[in-house]
């Protein structure tokens, strides 16, 4: 069968190339097109356009790059009718992804969503509009059944994907010596997002807190998807930048300063003590607490229902608040432990469900029927 998928950004990239893998194991004859990255071409996926190319963070940054935005969309419909298949599978990147569904959908194609868009964050409406043109929904949260259930839609919970990739990672036995870090000084974990305009916002505040952590070495998270020179920048005495080395380094770190994303259920899964850090542009931010229907914006606090990491939003994300947070993080005992008891509440909700596995044997099975 013919498989079209989109993904937005780097996450996506990395889900849709482990289900892309599962689905070949269902279906040997398994084509692939679609937008994402370079794990999905690793896969055998053609690709129309990188994620890269997409990538905008903030609801005003959005709203200023519509044109940009409707020729990718007229170009994604175009190639979709042009290849004919048998699903487009849309991994999460609601904006762009729900204009697609509703396209395809008036086709005559099959829609699948794989992550739900985070309807459930703001304008909870948008809920017919997915019943409308989507015909299975897959979701990765617990609380989402719930709340598709609410609207009449029944979904397939397939459990998260982070935990299945995490629970197989085998940490590097040379991670210091292979990077030249030294053994002795312990790491504090840098994740700043993989979009340049996030990290624009996000690393220059997560770098200037060294003085009081002399002790310490701070290792930046890379992307490669990212010019190597744009991180030069950042990279001094006690700043190191690694690339694409992301769960080895959660693995060897004693603490993170994670941009809000995926990355702090991974910086959780991996049981490090973390502040989470966001910050946008002012009227983005502006637009997004009016219409943001959730307490929390970290995975970490909305899957447990509870403040479980310490969020630094907005103008609270500064020098003085990051010293202070860190600290915490890295040596008030009593704060870890109830930080670590959390993670493990959450883990346990979570589960293991070989989640990609799971969504390619329904797929599979569906289009058969």
């Amino acid at each position: 069968m013919k498989y079209y998928l989109i993904a937005g950004e780097r996450s996506g990239d990395f889900h849709a190339s482990h289900l892309m893998r599962e689905l070949r194991q269902q279906d040997p004859e398994a084509e692939f097109r679609g937008w994402g990255g370079d794990m999905m071409q690793a896969q055998g996926g053609t690709l129309v356009h990188h994620y890269q190319e997409m990538a905008i963070m903030g609801f005003w940054e959005a709203a200023t790059s519509i044109l940009k935005f409707r020729g990718y969309l007229k170009e994604c419909q175009r190639d979709i009718q042009a290849y004919q298949p048998d699903v487009v599978i849309l991994v999460d990147y609601a904006g762009f992804n729900m204009r697609v569904a509703k396209f395809a959908k008036e086709q005559g194609f099959k829609v699948f969503y794989y992550i739900s868009p985070k309807i459930w964050a703001w304008n909870q409406g948008r809920v017919h509009k997915v019943k409308a043109v989507v015909d299975k929904m897959f979701v990765i949260l617990p609380f989402e059944s719930e709340f598709y259930q609410r609207f009449d839609y029944k979904v397939d919970y397939i459990g998260n994907p982070t935990v299945d990739a995490i629970a197989e990672h085998v940490p590097s036995t040379d991670f210091h010596q292979r990077n030249n870090l030294n053994p002795q000084r312990p790491i504090i974990a840098v994740l700043p997002g993989s979009r340049k305009q996030e990290i624009e916002e996000m690393l220059y505040e997560m770098t200037a807190i060294i003085p009081p952590f002399l002790d310490y070495q701070f290792v930046v998270a890379g992307v490669t998807n990212l010019d190597r020179n744009y991180y030069a920048n950042f990279e001094r005495n006690n700043v190191r930048i690694l690339f694409d080395q992301t769960y080895d380094l959660l693995s060897y770190a004693q603490a993170a300063l994670v941009t809000s994303g995926t990355a702090t259920l991974e910086t959780a899964l991996f049981n490090v003590p973390q502040v989470v850090c966001y910050r946008t542009s002012a009227v983005s931010y502006a637009i997004g607490k009016a219409v943001i229907k959730v307490p929390y914006i970290s995975l970490v606090n909305l899957i447990a229902g509870k403040e479980v990491v310490k969020e630094l939003i907005q103008g609270e994300f500064n020098s003085r608040n990051l010293v202070t947070e860190l600290k915490k993080v890295l040596q008030d005992e009593e704060f870890i432990a109830r930080q670590k008891a959390g993670y493990a509440e959450l883990q346990e909700k979570l589960g293991r469900n070989n989640a990609a596995k799971k969504a390619a044997e329904l797929m599979v099975g569906y289009l058969k029927k």
